[in-house]
């Protein structure tokens, strides 16, 4: 299995990394994808990757939550670090209206200069979005061609807006929220092409039942592999390669 997005370069996870990356390893994860959340934790991020890397890959990007009057520092960084290092994608970048509507028009200017980067880099890119689909898609329209791809993170809409993702060349980024009581996509996501479908964690945070409410850690993409495989009658064997497939579509590798 890949875990096609966890932050286990935070703070959350300083004191044991070794022992979470030995657990995620002994269920069977065989990759990680750090996406970036701004210049903060670039160096943590590489500190990471060096220390495993066969099993760890970065991307760049800023986080729309980081965005501020100061974003145009950090897409300068973001431009000055995609030529360093061989990132795997541009994110997580995007719209959220949930944690801050201030920077509304910053935030669009951001994801559309990230999108610009990725496009002209032949990158996929990782999209964050929480209250902002309408918004979201609005950008990627004036953008849509053959290189803009990637995945939504965490995706926790309806069925007609899995539809419009796929239909933009982009994968589900499925996570605990799948096993949530309350989550609902798990009433609808077996209509959604399984090939459409990768992992993801996003630890430390949205662990999945019934760890909920406490940090998540990659181990944990066993549980929402299992719960997949539930709800589109396959083998947890069948999940696991059938997702990592599409992940390796997604970031080449």
């Amino acid at each position: 299995m890949i875990d096609t997005h966890t932050h286990l370069y935070l703070e959350q996870f300083r004191d044991d990394i070794d022992d979470v990356i030995s657990r995620a390893k002994a269920v069977g994860v065989e990759k990680f994808y750090l996406p970036s959340i701004s210049s903060k934790y670039n160096k943590s991020m590489h500190d990471l990757e060096k220390k495993f890397p066969d099993d760890i890959f970065c991307m760049i990007g800023l986080h729309p939550c980081s965005v501020d009057d100061n974003f145009d520092l950090e897409l300068d960084f973001v431009k000055k670090k995609i030529k360093e290092h061989n990132y795997k994608a541009i994110g997580e970048i995007g719209i959220d209206l949930f944690h801050e509507k201030k920077y509304f028009d910053q935030q669009v200017i951001a994801f559309e200069q990230q999108i610009k980067l990725a496009i002209e880099n032949d990158l996929p890119i990782v999209i964050h979005s929480r209250d902002s689909f309408d918004e979201i898609f609005e950008v990627l329209e004036k953008f849509k061609c053959e290189k803009l791809r990637g995945i939504f993170h965490c995706f926790t809409g309806n069925i007609d807006q899995a539809r419009r993702i796929i239909d933009l060349n982009f994968h589900l980024g499925i996570g605990g929220v799948l096993t949530f009581k309350n989550g609902k996509i798990s009433e609808f996501l077996n209509e959604i092409p399984i090939n459409k479908i990768v992992l993801e964690t996003d630890s430390p945070y949205l662990a999945p039942s019934p760890y909920r409410g406490t940090r998540n850690e990659s181990s944990y993409l066993k549980i929402i592999a299992d719960k997949l495989a539930e709800i589109y009658n396959l083998k947890i064997d069948e999940i696991s390669k059938i997702t990592q497939q599409n992940s390796i579509k997604v970031f080449g590798d």
